[in-house]
């Protein structure tokens, strides 16, 4: 092995994306589970490997996803558990100034007091997954890019269609290895999603946005739903005649949890990662986009919470933002830090020089330079359009201004047949387009909108001129002389004069024609007039780089894929949504000198940190518990009480929110609900020494549902194997 060589693969694995024989890096699609039996039985699985990549056996048939989540059935009865965070749409939804479920926390005494989850919840069960790769990409090598992603994509829409012919499915096609594979992915599409029980945030978030991705965590981050189904089976929207679904198969959850250094694994959904991206898109993110980016989240939080003081209903619609915002904040905080910290641009740099070294080493291999050349020229033209459109971007963010867009853009792709329309604005998607019409009357208020409003053009004012787009500053009204102060009175028709913030208004407008809506005098459906040629102009340019990236990525994965198996390493697909498996340890951790993290902490580490003030506001009756000693069944003997959250080193992402944790048996013993701060940059680079995965332990929060929130009846319902 040369020099080049050794450094890249002796000190950064992780950016290479595959799984060296004594480490846990790897988010596994079921079907590679098999090339890698051996180390998860050497891990300590007691179960058949081959049991992991039946999707519709047991435990794989338990684990769902809600979309941008994931969760799993622990009863017969439809039970599913998830993160308190990942339910807190439903909570909020609810909730109003009078009757808030944040802070009271919510328990359906029987099952007709389940409430509705937030419009668009949704429960997903993957039955099947099918390899589609030839038929979506034959032929389309010597297509021009824009033609080759157009085809791409019809092809996936009239595989998705097909999939769904067969009712109560939701499919999609989804991409691998940046387009060098395709799966078609069968879910169950469970759309009677109910609240059953979420403690308040005082144990949900306990610790708030001060202990997100911190250590050490005492967060009870658990809650439940229900899928319903219609009396024969079958999916159907909310109604009351409606019944608990049966799943085939739940999860058993364990009352007697785990030890330091026992097997885990989580099974979920991750979101994306980004372990493949080249050094331009890598330097251009680190570089520019989250150091900007995490600068206006800053401004961003501390308008919204100006604009709706503690304790007003406008703040209880925007509960669910702020957290989301918060945790996005402290997430780009931590991605930036780590890259410093490891050295992420250089190490990528290396990377691509051992990666150039390798396909050098063989003539056969000189059509991946080529490509791979091209694509790091087509990065540095991704990363100088999203710099150019970053400003214009967030200043067409406004709620009504999205909604009047998105209305208008329906309007225009119904001139077009079906199968034709561009995804989410197909008849297929009308019911989640409906619902997120629907809960705008819950999340949105005008005085913050206005304010997050002036505070995106305030930014997009101080950019130069090149930057700023005609077609925008024309129908707003904006000059070169035009500044912040100005904003205020500017904007103040919009929202004096538009009908958009009424619901039914709203929903009306779904059957207008173009011309209705081009002919309308709403400020905010004139402004989404407007500007519909040039957002398109963006579009079609945004796919012609992705017409060449299907082209170029998918031989740059090739090479990636072959350099590692020469030497011994399993390539595994950057995370996209689908189902991963990724397995480990109980570990406690050190990321930097000096500083130890514990695998475990307990009872009393809530009583520690509580103030009597949010977010550390445990209720009294929790604190007498503890203070009496009262653990019931859930001691933990080497730690001498009940744990609370633990350590693992797995694998994971966003999207893995309220995955499985579980055991060597397949029994659940936790859910996973964050990172370390040390560990969020393990998107771009898997670093093991710092990468540390939060779970929610079984026994705390059965511990919570029996002895302070009375949700015992849950508790029989499940079957919970002490």
């Amino acid at each position: 092995m040369t020099n080049i060589k050794q450094l890249v693969l002796g000190l950064m694995i992780g950016t290479c994306a595959a799984i060296p024989a004594n480490a846990k890096e790897g988010m596994f699609t079921p079907d590679q589970l098999q090339e890698i039996s051996g180390q998860l039985e050497e891990a300590g699985l007691e179960l058949d490997p081959a049991q992991l990549a039946d999707l519709t056996g047991f435990p794989m048939g338990a684990v769902v996803s809600l979309g941008n989540c994931s969760a799993s059935f622990v009863s017969p009865k439809g039970l599913t558990v998830t993160n308190h965070h990942c339910a807190r749409g439903s909570i909020q939804f609810n909730s109003t100034a009078e009757n808030n479920y944040l802070v009271d926390g919510f328990l359906a005494a029987t099952k007709g007091d389940e409430l509705p989850a937030a419009p668009g919840s949704r429960i997903y069960v993957t039955t099947e997954v099918t390899d589609v790769t030839d038929r979506v990409r034959a032929d389309t090598a010597d297509l021009e890019p824009l033609d080759r992603y157009e085809t791409v994509e019809q092809r996936r829409k009239d595989i998705t269609a097909e999939c769904e012919q067969e009712a109560g499915y939701r499919c999609l096609v989804a991409s691998f290895y940046g387009g060098a594979q395709y799966k078609l992915i069968k879910r169950l599409e469970v759309r009677d999603v109910r609240l059953v029980y979420a403690p308040g945030d005082a144990i949900g978030k306990y610790g708030g946005d001060i202990d997100n991705w911190q250590w050490p965590r005492h967060t009870g981050d658990f809650a439940f739903y229900r899928a319903y189904v219609a009396p024969d089976g079958s999916a159907a929207d909310f109604d009351e005649a409606n019944v608990p679904y049966e799943p085939e198969h739940h999860l058993k959850v364990s009352a007697a949890g785990l030890d330091d250094g026992d097997f885990v694994m989580a099974a979920g959904y991750p979101g994306s990662t980004s372990r493949y991206t080249l050094l331009a898109e890598v330097e251009n993110t680190f570089n520019w986009t989250y150091p900007t980016f995490q600068g206006l989240l800053t401004s961003w939080i501390a308008t919204i919470e100006n604009a709706a003081p503690e304790g007003s209903d406008a703040r209880v619609k925007y509960e669910s933002r702020l957290a989301g915002l918060n945790n996005f904040e402290k997430n780009l905080r931590g991605q930036i830090e780590g890259a410093r910290r490891v050295g992420l641009v250089d190490r990528r740099r290396a990377r691509e020089a051992a990666l150039a070294e390798w396909i050098a080493a063989d003539a056969s291999r000189a059509e991946y330079g080529a490509s791979i050349a091209a694509l790091g020229d087509l990065s540095q033209e991704s990363a100088t359009a999203s710099r150019t459109n970053f400003w214009y971007n967030n200043a067409t963010r406004p709620q009504l201004l999205s909604a009047a867009q998105r209305l208008y853009r329906l309007a225009k792709e119904r001139e077009l047949p079906d199968a034709e329309r561009e995804s989410g604005y197909q008849e297929r998607d009308m019911t989640f387009f409906r619902q997120g019409l629907q809960a705008l009357d819950r999340r949105y208020d005008a005085a913050v909108d206005k304010a997050e409003w002036i505070l995106f053009l305030s930014g997009y004012l101080d950019q130069p001129a090149e930057e700023r787009v005609a077609v925008f500053d024309d129908a707003l009204g904006l000059t070169a002389d035009t500044t912040a102060a100005d904003l205020p009175d500017l904007l103040e028709p919009f929202y004096a004069e538009t009908t958009l913030g009424d619901g039914d208004t709203r929903l009306a407008l779904m059957d207008a024609s173009a011309a209705d809506m081009e002919a309308s005098e709403d400020p905010f459906v004139k402004l989404a007039v407007a500007l519909h040629e040039y957002e398109r102009s963006l579009e079609d340019a945004s796919k012609e780089r992705s017409g060449r990236s299907l082209a170029l990525r998918p031989d740059y994965m090739e090479a990636i894929t072959g350099w590692q198996r020469e030497e011994g390493l399993l390539t595994y697909p950057d995370a996209n949504s689908t189902l991963r498996i990724t397995f480990g340890n109980v570990m406690g951790g050190s990321p930097f000198d000096g500083m130890a993290y514990l695998p475990f902490t307990t009872l009393e580490g809530i009583t520690q940190k509580d103030t009597g003030e949010d977010p550390f506001n445990s209720p009294q009756s929790q604190l007498d518990l503890i203070e009496a000693g009262d653990y019931g069944l859930y001691k933990l003997e080497t730690i001498g009480s009940v744990p609370v959250n633990f350590l693992s080193d797995l694998d994971v992402t966003g999207g893995n929110s309220g995955s499985a944790t579980l055991n060597a048996n397949g029994e659940l013993v936790g859910l996973l609900f964050d990172g370390t701060f040390e560990s969020v940059n393990s998107d771009w680079d898997f670093d093991p020494r710092t990468t540390r995965s939060i779970h929610v332990d079984s026994r705390y929060m059965l511990w919570v549902m029996e002895k302070v929130d009375g949700a015992g009846a849950l508790i029989e319902e499940m079957d919970v194997v002490r």
